[in-house]
């Protein structure tokens, strides 16, 4: 075991390892009730359950085993968003039927899958080849930093809706909900509950407010303050049962690929796949930096020992995942939580991955949780991401201003992560030419500038 993990290199044991490795399990254990509820929407909620367990599990056991690095991955927040709610109930419904542009495409959470699937493919040659890193380093610091945080605010927003804190308005277009509805009341209970407890440095501060602004609904249900109305969409927060070998949600999840429509549908899928790409590679590669230079294990030169392995752990997930039926898996900034319990190698990752598999057989448990118990998640997690705003630079060059601010604000008001990076994109470029700055422009910007410029007039033209 010190052998192969190099515990005694690092200066961690096999019993510390151990811990962190719950630690980080029980920190981002969250998104198996969170990832269900947000692609439960327009999935089957038990075969993504199964597909984020045993995807987690996967990845994580080859960052562990293979890239040597206390580093989780599950399915990313902000992607499974953009999933769900931006492609699958948006987007895609206006190339339903040319004659009828609001009706549905059938079953769009496989053309999701697909881009998935691709984006992982493409994401493992990229990591072969080394060019993820160049990749992240074309794009601007400012535009990067902008976009985690329009993540945040997205992510925050949706939270809001899940528990009925904001609420459609026909004169303001949103509104606050009512007080009188146990849901909103029952979620800010749950987000004082957790940034109570991750003040004081409570271990799996986000899981233990996830599960005790349940048990409070579980609370209100029995009283009769929270009423159970299945036709409206309430129903009960008690699982049926606590175990389950049942994972035959699976079958309707695992492989469920629509090559022929991205086929017919060139420009939208591919647009598609370069909101996934971006979004994961700022994800993962912030989060694999910023995890590693909090465990030390950046080298003199403050680059990352193997790399090239630690992102083709992130691919090997997305595509792994994509295959069993969830949306992109990325590594979790909740992995600083098992290396502030010492965590240092691979062995932490395989510990979490280990919790991952135990998870499965608690499916029922996990899945009956309700969003007004998640949502307290979904708007702390989003103030995480929101805080990268501190470092972002609104003195210096104007375009760097403009795109990350657009960035910002785009995301959350148009409900589109992908908008939100189209817009930072293509103001980013547009102000440099005009501000006599095209020399800064690189080659990949470009790149991106005319994808997305693609994208627009396929809008506008209605054309798929």
């Amino acid at each position: 075991m010190d052998r192969f993990f190099h515990l005694s290199e690092h200066g961690t044991t096999v019993r510390t390892e151990l811990i962190a490795g719950t630690t980080t399990f029980l920190a981002m254990a969250y998104i198996l009730a969170v990832n269900p509820n947000i692609l439960g929407t327009v999935m089957d909620a038990n075969g993504v359950f199964v597909a984020t367990a045993v995807a987690s599990a996967i990845a994580t056991f080859i960052m562990g085993l293979w890239a040597n690095y206390p580093i989780a991955l599950s399915a990313g927040l902000g992607l499974n968003a953009y999933f769900a709610y931006t492609v699958c109930i948006g987007e895609l419904n206006q190339f339903a039927d040319p004659a009828n542009p609001n009706t549905a495409v059938p079953n769009a959470w496989m053309i999701c899958l697909t881009a998935v699937f691709v984006e992982g493919v493409i994401f493992m040659a990229l990591s072969i080849f080394k060019v993820r890193e160049k990749l992240v380093n074309g794009i601007p610091a400012n535009l990067k930093l902008g976009i985690t945080c329009g993540i945040g605010l997205f992510i925050a927003f949706i939270g809001m809706q899940g528990a009925n804190m904001i609420i459609a308005d026909s004169a303001t277009i949103v509104g606050l909900g009512s007080f009188r509805d146990p849901a909103m009341v029952l979620a800010l209970v749950g987000l004082i509950i957790i940034v109570v407890l991750a003040h004081y440095q409570v271990k799996g501060a986000v899981l233990i407010g996830i599960i005790a602004t349940w048990i409070l609904g579980m609370l209100a249900e029995k009283m009769g303050w929270y009423v159970v109305d299945v036709e409206a969409g309430v129903y009960s927060v008690f699982p049926a049962k606590i175990l389950s070998l049942d994972f035959s949600g699976i079958r309707n999840t695992a492989f469920k690929f629509d090559f022929a429509w991205a086929g017919s549908h060139l420009i939208q899928f591919i647009a598609i796949i370069v909101s996934f790409l971006y979004v994961d590679l700022f994800d993962t590669v912030g989060t694999v930096v910023g995890v590693a230079s909090k465990a030390n294990l950046l080298d003199e030169k403050g680059e990352l020992p193997r790399a090239g392995r630690v992102l083709m752990a992130d691919a090997i997930g997305t595509t792994v995942g994509a295959c069993l039926g969830t949306s992109t898996v990325t590594s979790f900034v909740e992995s600083s939580a098992g290396v502030a319990e010492g965590g240092r190698t691979g062995l932490t990752a395989v510990t979490t991955g280990f919790w991952f598999l135990l998870a499965l057989v608690f499916s029922p448990v996990f899945l009956a949780i309700p969003s007004f118990a998640t949502a307290p998640a979904l708007i702390y997690v989003g103030m995480l991401m929101v805080a990268a705003v501190k470092n972002m630079n609104f003195e210096g060059d104007i375009a760097d201003t403009v795109g990350g601010y657009m960035a910002i604000v785009m995301m959350p008001l148009s409900y589109s992560i992908a908008t939100g990076i189209m817009f930072a994109m293509l103001s980013w470029v547009i102000v440099k030419v005009l501000t006599g700055k095209i020399k800064d422009v690189s080659p990949i910007m470009w790149v991106v500038f005319v994808i997305f410029l693609a994208r627009i007039a396929a809008l506008v033209a209605n054309f798929s």
